[in-house]
């Protein structure tokens, strides 16, 4: 494995000097495979299945793709069959120059997990470029003493191509006084040297005029020519000297183009025309020629055009220094560029997620590659991302980085990321790049809805219509999407039938809203409750539960209903009165009750209508009909009472009770009920008369009736020493749920009276004496009143 080091910096900045190797990442050889240049687009490089050992499942499944350090797509994979296509033609002088071989580094990026494969690809050279000559016209000065032999060095061609497709041999046309003479420098390639063959003479031909040709090994060979012109110049005995045969400076890559770089100097001793100097580039490229110009009379060098280091680091220039006479002295100039920070780091995305589920931790981000031209510490780069980010960089093969999460993320606490990615050099200055990646984090259903209230309460008043809304029940969900979306139910009670909650009321299942099924009726139902459950539509589904308590509110839908005295009784119930009664004495006491509750059942009473209106009087809280005045031998023996029992509802209900008093002067006096309670008040004297005989026999009867009654009773129950019954009460026993048992307001259960016979009397007459025995206690039920013996239908009578 290679050596990480990883520099610290407050903004968790990544300093990477060194190619970091990972074994689990990447293979450590490269696989190298062979294309010629100048193939067409899309053309079949190899089949990457077998080097990869993969499937074609699996290679789609990895997301496999071709990165490339200079970040060109030059080539491209076929994910469906595994070739490896060219995406573009390859020129190989465009791309290597001069170098061989030319090789094209490139991986394989797979991802789950991530793993990087290392291939080449070599662009071998074909014969696409011909020689040429920098200058059309090659011009020589040679004096006419030259001696034979003497060689000449002429312009070299220029050929891009490499190997034998390179430049070969040089020919010249035919003629007496010249050959060419092939040279090796110290590069590697030919120049041209022109020798003399014959003695020149300036006075029979001054001027030669051959054809130089450049031919490479190609196959087809390819060829360029210049013409050479040769002038014969009269003798020059002092070629030019330099001071030293190399000269070497330092240029920096941002120097202004037309700066002066250097000064050529050279000596010639000769005088006159052949002293003087020109100077000259002598088998410059072409770069060096668009790079550089010289003055030929000064031997100055300016910058013609603008340096670049990341292309070319140094120059190598002959300089000639040519006299009038046409001798010459050649020297090195080197020009070394020298890296200046111009460049800033560059960032090459090769995989980026738009979107990561939450709570997924170690996820893959982003692959990137980070790339500075620049040399030494211009080159060096720092890698970072936002401190309060839960991710981080990790470097990876090469200069390849992974941006992974460094927790799990949390979509309700944050939806949304900028992950700014910067690269810095730590060049002077620092330069920077900055990559700003969105990341969306996507919904996971992990929460479960909440409601707004963990119990609700709702009102609903009594004999409510169908179908009404009662309340609206909310819960919300943090998750998004369909993970928010929610249904609310009915859970099922414990105890099914028509009365469950189920039965009472339905719910919404998209708004929450609670309708009642049917009208309410709040004596039968005061409250329920039900339980209602809020499910979203994740996969798997959350829920929750709140208690919902519906709370049943009264209305006045019962008029009071009236207990004693009976009005469905076949005889009215009349009440006796004795005309020596006391003002407020106790005629009698309405019971009535409402099943309603509340102010609702708060009952009063009031005399609407009476025989006598200023005889009787009504309590109105408690409904006790007594006296409010003396009885005089004027008032009627029969008087009609119409009460009215009113609760206190909103609206009020009502019911009336209809109460016959019979006034009697003792108990000598006959009496009888009124067969008819509606009858006139009004009685004719002759009809009291035969009412009062009536009454006398019905007493006399009843009278012999209680004395067989009392032997009897005497012989079976020694131990009862009286007799007791109870007297005008409605036959059967009360409903127990309609007794009052309050002891406030109502008259007792039942009124027993002694009755006894006056011994001596001229007319037998019943007194009402006293009371048996007291009003029963409110603990009192109607079922134990039942059972009491002295809860009778019929009159109780005792002998004096």
């Amino acid at each position: 494995m290679g050596i990480r080091e990883a520099l610290t910096l407050q903004n968790r900045q990544v300093l990477i000097f060194f190619v970091v190797l990972e074994l689990s990442h990447a293979s450590t050889e490269s696989v190298r495979y062979s294309m010629p240049e100048e193939t067409e687009i899309g053309s079949f490089v190899v089949n990457l299945l077998k080097d990869l050992g993969l499937g074609v499942e699996e290679l789609s499944f990895r997301e496999a793709r071709v990165v490339s350090e200079d970040n060109e797509k030059h080539l491209r994979l076929d994910l469906q069959t595994g070739d490896l296509l060219l995406n573009e033609k390859l020129d190989r002088e465009e791309l290597c120059g001069s170098a061989e071989p030319c090789i094209l580094n490139f991986q394989v990026m797979l991802k789950q997990p991530l793993q990087f494969f290392r291939a080449e690809l070599h662009v071998r050279d074909i014969n696409d470029n011909s020689p040429t000559f920098l200058d059309k016209e090659i011009i020589l000065r040679i004096s006419e003493s030259a001696p034979i032999g003497t060689t000449f060095l002429l312009e070299s061609a220029q050929d891009v191509d490499i190997g034998r497709n390179s430049l070969q041999n040089y020919t010249i046309s035919p003629n007496s006084h010249f050959h060419i003479k092939i040279g090796n420098s110290v590069d590697g390639k030919i120049y041209p040297e022109l020798v003399l063959d014959r003695a020149l003479d300036h006075e029979k031909e001054s001027e030669h005029r051959l054809t130089l040709t450049a031919l490479d090994g190609g196959s087809p060979p390819r060829s360029g020519t210049t013409l050479v012109l040769i002038k014969v110049l009269d003798i020059n005995d002092n070629a030019p000297k330099f001071a030293q045969s190399l000269y070497e400076v330092q240029v920096p890559e941002d120097t202004p183009i037309g700066s002066w770089i250097i000064t050529m100097s050279a000596k010639d001793l000769d005088a006159g025309n052949h002293g003087k100097i020109s100077y000259t580039f002598f088998h410059a490229s072409e770069d060096i020629r668009k790079t550089f110009d010289m003055n030929a009379l000064s031997g100055e060098v300016h910058l013609k055009s603008a340096l670049d280091f990341e292309a070319i680091q140094s120059y190598s220039i002959t300089i000639q220094a040519t006299d009038g006479g046409g001798l010459s002295e050649e020297c090195t100039l080197g020009i070394k560029v020298l890296d200046v920070n111009d460049n800033p780091p560059e960032i090459k995305m090769s995989s980026v997620t738009d979107s990561i589920p939450e709570n997924t931790p170690d996820t893959l981000v982003a692959v990137f590659s980070v790339r500075d031209q620049d040399a030494g510490d211009n080159g060096r780069t720092v890698c970072c991302i936002q401190e309060e980010l839960p991710f981080i960089l990790k470097p990876s093969f090469k200069n390849f980085y992974t941006l992974i999460t460094d927790k799990a993320l949390d979509r309700e606490e944050r939806d949304e990321y900028n992950i700014t990615i910067t690269v810095s050099d730590l060049g002077t200055p620092r330069l920077q790049t900055q990559h700003t990646i969105t990341l969306q984090v996507s919904d996971m259903n992990d929460n479960a809805p909440e409601f707004t209230q963990s119990s609700y309460t709702l009102w609903v008043r009594e004999n409510n219509s169908p179908a009404l809304h009662i309340g609206t029940i909310s819960a919300t969900d943090r998750d998004s999407g369909s993970n928010a979306q929610l249904t609310y139910s009915l859970l099922p009670g414990p105890q099914p039938g028509p009365d469950a909650a189920a039965a009472l009321v339905s719910i919404n299942a998209d708004s929450g809203q609670l309708f009642a099924l049917r009208a309410l009726d709040y004596e039968a139902l005061q409250a329920f409750e039900v339980r209602v459950r809020a499910a979203d539509r994740g996969s798997p589904p959350l829920s929750s539960q709140a208690l919902v308590r519906v709370q049943v509110l009264d209305a006045n839908d019962n008029s009071p209903f009236v207990l004693y005295p009976l009005q469905n009784a076949s005889a009215p119930c009349t009440e006796l009165l004795p005309r020596a009664a006391e003002p407020g004495y106790l005629v009698s006491k309405v019971v009535a009750v409402d099943r309603d509750s509340g102010q609702n059942a708060w009952l009063s009473f009031q005399l609407l209508k009476a025989t006598e209106p200023g005889l009787f009087s009504v309590w109105p809280h408690n409904g006790e009909v007594r006296t409010a005045r003396l009885l005089s031998e004027r008032d009627a023996p029969k008087h009609r009472l119409l009460l009215l029992v009113k609760d206190n509802g909103e609206p009020p209900r009502s019911a009336s009770v209809t109460l016959h008093v019979l006034l009697v002067d003792g108990f000598s006096q006959p009496y009888l009920p009124l067969p008819d309670a509606a009858a006139p008040e009004r009685a004719q004297p002759d009809r009291l008369t035969a009412y009062l005989v009536i009454a006398l026999a019905a007493v006399s009867s009843l009278f012999l009736l209680s004395l067989l009654l009392f032997v009897a009773f005497r012989l079976c129950r020694r131990s009862r020493a009286r007799s007791l019954a109870g007297c005008a009460l409605p036959d059967g026993p009360l409903p127990g749920h309609l007794l009052d048992v309050s002891g406030t307001g109502t008259l007792a259960h039942s009124y027993q009276y002694e009755v006894c016979l006056q011994g001596g009397a001229g007319t037998n007459e019943f007194k009402f004496l006293k009371p048996v025995f007291p009003n029963l206690s409110p603990q009192v039920s109607g079922n134990e009143l039942e059972g009491m013996p002295s809860f009778r239908n019929s009159f109780g009578v005792n002998i004096e």
